[in-house]
């Protein structure tokens, strides 16, 4: 990979006195290093992006649009903290043939690479379930790929505690009619943020990702007879 940018040691650091001191004077004090920080962040989003964009159509436009604002918004949130102590981004699949995202978190102590479908609309849930409901064979064998495991180890999201409307608690597939959302992330400590492989190990991340986003895209774009609905 021609790509080596670098996450440097000071974009972890400032999130962490951001974290000690998250009240806007503090911020307002301290816009110049964090306009550095960020354009370091983008600049790894870029490249990531650039990377992502030679086996997958994504449709977010830059690195720089791909990553969120740091400005949380607290006008429904108990915590009033004015700020996000993480950098977080993501890239959206391209045409309605395409389905899930993929997304970075990156904060001290807690980075990780991961996508899949954080919100799935009502109809989306059902036709998912449907295809789990008539054949849950064909997710598993992705799910219990050699490289699905060694990279993300299970599937994650929330569930329902009881069986969805429509299905039986002893139906075969009801570990996985169960949930709400279908999640995936891949842990990072610190010192491998920090290393020059850290583009690649994400890189490589997003790609083991592809044959569950597929899989999904496959079954989201057709009706239960395999029809396609576009």
């Amino acid at each position: 990979m021609e790509n080596h940018i670098t996450i440097p040691k000071s974009s972890l650091d400032f999130l962490s006195q951001l974290k000690e001191n998250n009240n806007k004077p503090w911020f307002d004090a301290h816009k110049p290093e964090y306009l550095k920080e960020l354009n370091h962040i983008e600049t790894f989003a870029g490249a990531l992006l650039q990377e992502l964009s030679k086996t997958d159509l994504i449709e977010t436009a830059s690195g720089k649009k791909s990553v969120y604002r740091i400005y949380r918004d607290i006008r429904f949130s108990k915590d009033k903290t004015p700020f996000k102590t993480f950098w977080g981004g993501s890239f959206t699949r391209a045409t309605s043939e395409r389905r899930g995202g993929y997304y970075f978190h990156i904060e001290k102590g807690n980075t990780f690479v991961g996508g899949g479908f954080w919100g799935p609309n009502a109809a989306d849930l059902k036709r998912i379930r449907s295809e789990f409901g008539h054949d849950s064979e064909s997710f598993r064998t992705i799910l219990n790929s050699k490289s699905f495991v060694s990279t993300f180890g299970t599937l994650q999201g929330e569930q329902l505690k009881t069986a969805p409307k429509g299905f039986d608690t002893t139906h075969e597939a009801i570990d996985l009619l169960r949930y709400k959302q279908f999640l995936v992330l891949k842990r990072f400590t610190d010192d491998e943020v920090l290393s020059p492989q850290f583009l690649e190990q994400a890189l490589e991340t997003f790609k083991n990702m592809r044959p569950f986003l597929d899989y999904m895209s496959e079954v989201l774009t057709t009706d239960t007879n395999g029809a396609s609905i576009l």
